[in-house]
């Protein structure tokens, strides 16, 4: 498994429609809304999807049979997702890609991220991937579509290759701790404790009191064998984290120089 905090940065990302994702698309998704009218029933489908997808799955459904166009196929495919159908909802997105041609690049890679946190949702990091590749075709300074397909190679245990997308995605934006935690985790899944320290440290330099770099750090000190200076780590996680967390429940196993359950793997989310 991947690391507590790589896992613990796909965990704030699982939900694929949050209201700020969302209002993107209805700001800059002109094809979906060629008129005040459509807007107005985008934003209200999308609306729905994303507090009662099974209730706006047929609505959505029966406005793309009364001509919805793109707008009314990316708000099935947004209720598919929240409502655990995530395959379809991949492959629904996949297709709204392929048939908007070769205009709007940009919104053509948000189509095609949101495909690849459909298929991490699915288990299958090598779909995800894939999509997420395209995405960086169209879109390669986006540092978020780096960052989640560093994930989606982390959830294949293809270290190297994650470790190469966090690089890339620090070139983008150096001063981002998140990163520097999911790279340090990468580096010690592949046997690398060393540079995962030396990330970790990076990382306390800017956040000194983030839970998930020290116990990243104290991870990484405990596979060097240094059980005396993880345990210090261990016990400010265990302060500074909220009690009965993933995070405070591994930093507990570290003390007892048990191995720290690691959470399950969850989808990426922009």
């Amino acid at each position: 498994m991947f690391s507590s905090v790589s896992f613990s940065r796909a965990l704030f990302l699982v939900m694929l429609a949050t209201p700020a994702l969302a209002q993107k698309k209805v700001e800059t998704v002109d094809p979906f809304a060629p008129t005040p009218n459509h807007a107005r029933r985008y934003a209200a489908c999308m609306q729905q999807a994303r507090r009662e997808p099974l209730k706006a799955l047929p609505i959505a459904e029966k406005w793309k049979a009364e001509g919805g166009g793109l707008g009314a196929r990316h708000c099935v495919a947004i209720a598919m997702f929240e409502a655990g159908k995530y395959v379809p909802a991949a492959t629904q997105l996949e297709a709204l890609e392929r048939d908007m041609g070769s205009e709007r690049p940009g919104l053509r890679g948000e189509l095609l991220a949101q495909a690849g946190q459909a298929w991490m949702e699915a288990n299958q990091a090598e779909n995800a991937a894939a999509v997420q590749s395209r995405a960086l075709d169209l879109k390669p300074q986006d540092v978020e579509l780096w960052i989640d397909r560093g994930l989606s190679f982390a959830a294949m245990r293809a270290w190297p290759r994650a470790i190469s997308d966090f690089d890339r995605a620090l070139m983008l934006e150096p001063y981002k701790v998140e990163i520097y935690v999911l790279r340090a985790a990468a580096w010690r899944n592949a046997g690398n404790p060393a540079k995962a320290q030396a990330d970790a440290d990076r990382a306390l330099t800017i956040a000194p009191d983030n839970p998930d770099i020290l116990l990243e750090r104290a991870l990484s000190l405990q596979a060097q064998g240094n059980q005396t200076a993880a345990a210090v780590d261990f016990t400010k996680v265990m302060k500074l984290a909220p009690a009965g967390s993933d995070t405070a429940r591994r930093a507990e196993a570290g003390l007892r120089g048990e191995p720290s359950p690691a959470p399950p793997p969850a989808a990426t989310k922009r």
